[in-house]
């Protein structure tokens, strides 16, 4: 069991639940009832993706990281993309139990997007591309038919995904200034994105704009200092604890999302999950 919480990855989809959360926020389609499915989706989408990422780079992880399950030996071959297909098949039941056929037809090209990620576009210049487009297509599966509502939350999530994705790709041999630069600008673009729009004149607008911008502050601070100390020295130790901080920043970037759409209730319940999912990423590696 412990071989494949390391495979998947089990604690780093803490950091995914929230996407449809903020897509349904920025949609005006809250999650309740039987959507409260979808993030558990979110959840099964995200672990088959970290199976795949393992088959698909069982020779390359047999050079440089001879630790993991599948080179090590803990897991086969086999059974880590078994594991992949039944998440991918969990994932789409979870998603058809949870929206319906609105959330159908996001689902179906979000796994795909998974799988060709991990088996083709990984490793070439449209990978960071093709992980971005899987993450911007959770959110939109929160957003409960309303699409177009969502797309600015998506691109927020989309474009912070991209600077991480190019950035961990030197997590082994090192980085370079112009990655770690890139990733850093697409922090800010994020920032201003999630942020944006905060006014408000109903009753409580004030104290939500405070702690919409508490936490794009927080979101900014933590991945983006990690990002300026890559960019200062691009080595693998800055490039690998960058990448980790753009994975927990996640959170409190979903959550300014919900908190500028007035889902302050559910933007607090995800700021209480990253305490939970940096304590666990001491024992399984996000990355």
């Amino acid at each position: 069991m412990k071989a494949y919480v390391e495979l998947v990855r089990a604690p780093a989809a803490l950091t995914a639940v929230g996407d449809t959360v903020a897509g349904g926020a920025a949609a005006g389609t809250p999650l309740r009832g039987r959507r409260l499915l979808l993030p558990a989706a979110s959840a099964a989408f995200y672990w088959a993706g970290m199976a795949l990422n393992d088959w698909a780079d069982r020779e390359l992880d047999a050079v440089e990281r001879p630790e993991r399950p599948i080179p090590s030996g803990r897991v086969s071959a086999g059974a880590a993309l078994a594991t992949g297909s039944a998440l991918t098949a969990a994932g789409l039941v979870l998603a058809r139990l949870g929206g319906g056929k609105r959330a159908w037809r996001t689902a179906v090209p979000l796994a795909a997007c998974v799988w060709a990620y991990d088996t083709t576009l990984k490793g070439t210049a449209f990978g960071p591309v093709g992980m971005a487009a899987c993450r911007a297509l959770d959110v939109l599966l929160g957003a409960g038919g309303r699409e177009r509502a969502a797309l600015t939350a998506a691109g927020v999530l989309g474009v912070h995904t991209l600077g991480v994705t190019a950035l961990s790709a030197g997590e082994v041999h090192g980085t370079s200034r112009g990655t770690a630069g890139g990733a850093l600008a697409a922090t800010a673009v994020s920032t201003t994105l999630a942020a944006r729009g905060t006014g408000g004149t109903r009753r409580g607008g004030r104290w939500r704009r405070a702690f919409t911008a508490a936490l794009a502050g927080a979101y900014a601070s933590s991945v983006g200092g990690a990002q300026y100390a890559a960019l200062r020295e691009p080595s693998a130790r800055h490039a690998r604890q960058a990448t980790k901080a753009g994975i927990h920043g996640m959170v409190p970037l979903q959550a300014t999302v919900a908190a500028r759409h007035g889902a302050v209730r559910s933007a607090a319940f995800l700021v209480t999950v990253l305490p939970l999912a940096r304590r666990l990423a001491r024992k399984v590696s996000p990355t």
